[in-house]
């Protein structure tokens, strides 16, 4: 019998190109079977590290979007927090997990050094491209932002 994995489809929102300069503003990720079929998901918004700063780039893009902004800001939580009940909510699915990303986006960058740096660990048994996963997974509306740009995940082939 071939192994079972959950597939774990994240989009996030950022100060800035790289984590540590820069903050992880929002975390959003939903778990599905391999058949697409969605397991749970988990939301947070993550308080801005001590010293860091907002990128030119993404400060002008926020500036266009400040009811999102403020929506990022809404009950952030400490990182350290954040990232731990985030890996506690990955080993606790109901198989393992496999991080399923875009090869060109900056999530998997994030959402590794933030683990590492407060957790100490990956919870994911491996990381894979939106191409190597089998089959379709649903555009899961995980994304709490009402201007929200489409996940990696959620494009759909026309």
């Amino acid at each position: 019998m071939p192994r079972q994995y959950v597939y774990v489809t994240t989009h996030m929102h950022v100060e800035g190109p790289i984590p540590g300069p820069h903050s992880l503003l929002t975390l959003a990720s939903a778990a599905h079977r391999a058949d697409g079929s969605l397991i749970a998901t988990f939301t947070t918004n993550v308080a801005e590290l001590p010293g860091a700063t907002i990128h030119p780039v993404a400060l002008s893009s926020w500036r266009g979007r400040a009811e999102d902004w403020l929506a990022t800001r809404r009950a952030p939580r400490p990182p350290a927090a954040a990232t731990a009940d985030y890996a506690r909510w990955v080993d606790d699915l109901a198989a393992p997990a496999v991080f399923v990303t875009d090869q060109d986006g900056q999530d998997h960058v994030y959402l590794y050094w933030y683990l590492q740096r407060f957790v100490g660990s990956w919870p994911f048994v491996a990381a894979g491209s939106r191409a190597a996963v089998p089959g379709m997974l649903p555009a899961a509306a995980v994304c709490p932002l009402r201007r929200c740009r489409p996940a990696a995940h959620q494009q759909v082939a026309a």
